[in-house]
């Protein structure tokens, strides 16, 4: 009879081991992944030496009012010598007009045009392509029309970082801060993303840059075939390219204040899944390893929330269990993402973790299983 009754409880204890299973992969995440970064010093590339040739690229579709805002804090970067490639692709506005008069003004502004083919539909990818192309210097750094760099120091910040053997360099793009629960969640995905692609950086595996401050060598481009291997998906030029050509030895991080580059945020939850759903895609192509680590954090950080609530409605009498497995997480991810959080400049959306962290994994998920294989029409 007693061992029954042994059995029944340990029927009953199912759904809390697979709780705290869950728990223990989370705890993986947050301490010795996330973990690294929290303990990462910044450095600053100020006071270097810096002589790097630089070339600049940006690729512009109807971005008149953008390049009027950011183009200057871009051109008048305080650098010896370095030029700035826009490629206008194919735009219907302004573009080419306003492009024109900040050539008249700055002699290191350079301009590619390409022109609409009514038989021949390209991304992003072959606009990028055409401006590295065109540039005459061996290190690039990328960005987008709707970009601010955070200072006049950030060329010499980012082509600071190519160090020894370095060939690329992940920087850091938050979005600008606005009121309204949309933004922080876009801030709070952005941020969540950086810490994760900056900090299996520093573990040596690094996976993705993001676009908007990336730097890499132009020989590291050719040498890789550019973005041949996948220039079938619409996205990934930045992400896809990483994955293909980062190893242990030469991939460095800079997310130096200075160096940040700041961008404009989605303002419509239309766009805001519009752009994710975009993304989402690009995911696929990743090398396998890459796809197992991102699948296991996200699963199971939703399979974790949902985990307690199945517990607690199955077993309501051990919901004591539950509710520490919960504390136990958050307090981990407060402990180490208040001086990420630091870093990285978002120290206010550490009240809002467990809102955010709620929805942005239901989001994710949800989101992307219904967009990974949707395919993609466009690279706005």
């Amino acid at each position: 009879m007693g061992s029954f009754v042994d059995m029944s409880l340990d029927i009953t204890l199912i759904p809390y081991g697979i709780l705290v299973l869950l728990l223990f992969f989370q705890l993986y995440y947050i301490l010795f992944v996330y973990g690294k970064l929290a303990l990462y010093k910044v450095k600053s590339n100020q006071e270097m030496e810096n002589s790097k040739e630089v070339s600049i690229v940006i690729c512009a579709h109807n971005e008149q009012e953008n390049l009027k805002s950011f183009l200057p804090g871009i051109l008048e970067q305080d650098y010896p010598t370095f030029e700035v490639i826009v490629v206008n692709d194919c735009s219907e506005d302004d573009t080419k007009w306003v492009l024109q008069d900040f050539a008249s003004k700055y002699a290191n502004l350079k301009i590619v045009e390409i022109k609409e083919h009514i038989q021949l539909k390209h991304s992003k990818k072959f606009a990028l392509t055409m401006g590295i192309k065109a540039a005459k210097n061996p290190y690039l750094l990328m960005t987008d029309a709707d970009c601010q760099p955070n200072s006049s120091n950030w060329l010499k910040e980012m082509t600071g970082s190519f160090k020894e053997n370095k060939k690329i360099v992940l920087g850091y793009s938050p979005y600008f801060k606005f009121p309204g629960f949309l933004n922080r969640l876009i801030r709070f995905e952005t941020t969540h993303t950086a810490m994760s692609y900056l900090s299996y950086a520093i573990k040596g595996d690094a996976y993705m840059g993001v676009g908007r401050n990336l730097a890499y060598t132009k020989d590291l481009f050719f040498t890789n075939k550019g973005f041949t291997d996948h220039m079938h998906i619409k996205s990934g030029d930045d992400d896809l390219f990483v994955n293909a050509t980062a190893n242990r030895h030469n991939v460095e991080i800079n997310i130096a204040p200075d160096a940040f580059v700041y961008s404009e945020p989605k303002t419509t939850w239309k766009s805001y899944y519009k752009q994710k759903a975009r993304h989402s895609g690009a995911s696929t192509l990743y090398k396998g390893r890459h796809q197992r680590m991102l699948g296991t954090q996200l699963i199971t950080a939703a399979l974790f929330y949902l985990a307690i609530v199945v517990a607690i409605a199955i077993v309501p009498q051990y919901w004591y269990i539950g509710i520490a497995a919960y504390l136990i997480r958050l307090i981990c991810q407060v402990l180490i993402f208040r001086p990420i959080y630091k870093k990285l400049e978002v120290s206010d959306l550490l009240l809002w973790l467990p809102i955010l962290d709620l929805y942005y994994y239901f989001y994710i998920c949800f989101n992307g299983l219904f967009n990974r294989s949707k395919k993609q029409v466009s690279w706005k």
